[in-house]
């Protein structure tokens, strides 16, 4: 599925990474492997749900040093395997509406020679909820989570 970004709603981060789309698609869709990796250190992901369908839950809980706690609960859009993955937290397990929601986000992999150019995208519903979201640290937690993740597959 291809989709151009808007960027007044949307935030992209695109890699090139020393890790092929195999690794990075396990990285993703295994539970096991996502908790590893998932969110910037200190803060670590303590649950993770995945059932990796159209409709089907994707939920983690991500716990800070302080013991803060965030929790997400969405679904699957799309899933093209080792190619692309697209999940929202506007619907909860099997299209069911969430109250309330934040993003919905599109991970598209394209193979290079000796690794993956990796492409995130988090599309808003609004403004404010992109310049919130960008404020928050989209670019440098996603990308700090991503070297996570590399350098988490090339222990495998």
């Amino acid at each position: 599925m291809s989709y151009q970004p808007n960027p007044e709603l949307d935030l992209v981060l695109t890699r090139e990474v020393d890790a092929s789309c195999e690794q990075v698609w396990k990285a993703w869709t295994v539970a096991e492997h996502l908790k590893v990796w998932f969110c910037p250190k200190p803060w670590q992901t303590i649950e993770c749900e995945i059932d990796l369908r159209p409709g089907g839950r994707f939920y983690t809980r991500m716990q800070g040093p302080e013991g803060d706690q965030h929790e997400s609960c969405g679904c699957y859009l799309h899933i093209e395997p080792e190619r692309q993955l697209i999940w929202t937290d506007a619907l909860g397990p099997d299209y069911r509406p969430n109250r309330e929601s934040f993003m919905t986000a599109m991970l598209t992999l394209e193979p290079l020679p000796g690794g993956t150019r990796y492409t995130a995208i988090a599309i808003h519903k609004d403004i404010e909820s992109r310049q919130q979201h960008e404020t928050m640290g989209f670019h440098q937690g996603w990308s700090t989570a991503l070297d996570q993740l590399v350098e988490y597959v090339k222990s495998w």
